[in-house]
């Protein structure tokens, strides 16, 4: 059986954020993960949507919803490249999720690195940063470069 790890989950939030790449969108991705399985996927998409809310989380965490049936995701990891802004921070409270991993921290805009962790999140709520961290910000970095 696969060793199904931080590492490995983050690889697939990666391939989430090439697709928002390969769409000329930030290149953000997430998964959602519930019982070493991945449930919902999401990438940035506010281009394409016309919608400053599309971000990769709200996008995977709504599809999660969605299939459960449900409003919460207590069970849950969310895996994603880049640093929560506010906006997904707060959805993600909202949302009761059990774990966030991220990956490259977001100095401008990333929520949980201007407070104190966890921030406005209860003690219950993990957060892991730094999750492949080189591969996350390179991505972004190449975008933006490219951008130039």
């Amino acid at each position: 059986m696969l060793d199904l790890n931080d590492e490995y989950f983050m690889q697939e939030a990666l391939k989430e954020a090439q697709k928002a790449y390969d769409e000329d969108e930030v290149p953000v991705g997430a998964i959602v993960v519930m019982n070493n399985k991945i449930i919902a996927r999401g990438h940035n998409q506010v281009e394409l949507l016309n919608d400053a809310t599309a971000h990769a989380e709200i996008l995977a965490i709504t599809s999660a919803f969605n299939l459960l049936g449900s409003k919460y995701l207590p069970e849950a990891t969310l895996y994603v490249t880049l640093e929560p802004c506010l906006m997904c921070a707060g959805a993600l409270y909202w949302g009761k999720i059990r774990r966030i991993v991220y990956g490259a921290s977001d100095v401008k805009n990333g929520y949980l690195h201007h407070t104190k962790e966890p921030g406005p999140f209860p003690a219950k709520i993990e957060i892991t940063k730094g999750i492949l961290e080189a591969e996350c910000a390179f991505m972004i970095q190449s975008f933006f470069r490219d951008k130039r």
